[in-house]
């Protein structure tokens, strides 16, 4: 690690007690004020979760990253992991029925065609250690927006299921009465990085910007790849969104009809149901 690195996060003792300290201080705060989406999840289980899981990850990455960035055949298989990490992410955080492998296309209509131009125009070598990051941002950037807007989107489609009628009864078609409710709800999934990109350098000094910074390259050229990335991400972001968009409005990605309803498994509606006020246990 060089010195300037080393000067902004030590790893030693301290770092290991600090980060186990604040995930948590995380999942304290998420139990104690009742953070929980529904009766059947456990936000502050999962932060704890996802934590050991980000400290494990990152490990094994770190042990078998310079074999990724060494062969081409490491390279692709590295890829192909990330890839397939991200659709079975997204595609659960949407919907539990067999549609949430359609996330793949948003993700890849996304990333691919960006990806592929960076790489034809030569700006990014076909090398692991400048595809990889570059190709990894721009997938997580791909799964964040798909995760929100088709959350979004499905909701949106339950709460105003009235309002798809209507339009239908109105002349339109199935597809374009989804789309003229599903739309404005799902295009908020690009405002985190519309807002990080109108606040870079005011705000916020992204990874890319001071990573550069640590590894002795000039502010200007840091500010380059810096502004590469965000301007790409949206890209990604925009493609992304609108594919899932898409889906959604085509009935192609959806959530099972009880899903649909309640937004919660059949075990927790009986649940409810049994503890209503004034109603007998079954």
């Amino acid at each position: 690690m060089t010195s300037s690195a080393a000067s902004l996060v030590p790893v030693n003792t301290t770092l290991g007690i600090l980060l186990t300290a604040l995930l948590l201080l995380a999942a304290a705060v998420a139990s104690w004020c009742h953070l929980d989406p529904h009766p059947y999840k456990n936000r502050a289980q999962e932060l704890l979760v996802a934590g050991f899981r980000a400290a494990v990850q990152l490990a094994l990455v770190s042990m078998v990253i310079a074999w990724a960035v060494e062969s081409m055949a490491g390279l692709l298989v590295f890829l192909v992991v990330m890839f397939t990490v991200a659709v079975r992410t997204a595609g659960r955080r949407i919907t539990s029925n067999h549609t949430w492998w359609l996330t793949a296309a948003p993700i890849a209509a996304g990333v691919v065609p960006v990806v592929a131009a960076l790489l034809l125009t030569g700006l990014v070598p076909l090398q692991g250690i400048a595809l990889i990051p570059v190709t990894g941002i721009l997938i997580g950037g791909a799964l964040t927006v798909t995760v929100l807007a088709g959350r979004r989107a499905l909701d949106e489609l339950t709460q105003r299921r009235g309002e798809v009628d209507a339009a239908m009864a109105l002349g339109l078609s199935d597809r374009d009465a989804r789309m003229e409710i599903l739309r404005p709800a799902a295009s908020d999934a690009l405002l985190p990085g519309l807002d990080q990109t109108r606040t870079v350098g005011l705000v916020t000094l992204p990874g890319a910007f001071v990573g550069m910074l640590l590894g002795g390259a000039g502010p200007v050229l840091a500010g380059a790849v810096q502004l590469f990335v965000l301007i790409a991400l949206m890209a990604v972001q925009a493609i992304a969104v609108a594919v899932t968009l898409e889906l959604v409005a085509r009935h192609r990605l959806h959530r099972p009809a009880w899903d649909a309803r309640t937004s919660a498994p059949r075990k927790a509606r009986r649940f409810s149901k049994a503890q209503a006020p004034g109603r007998k246990p079954e």
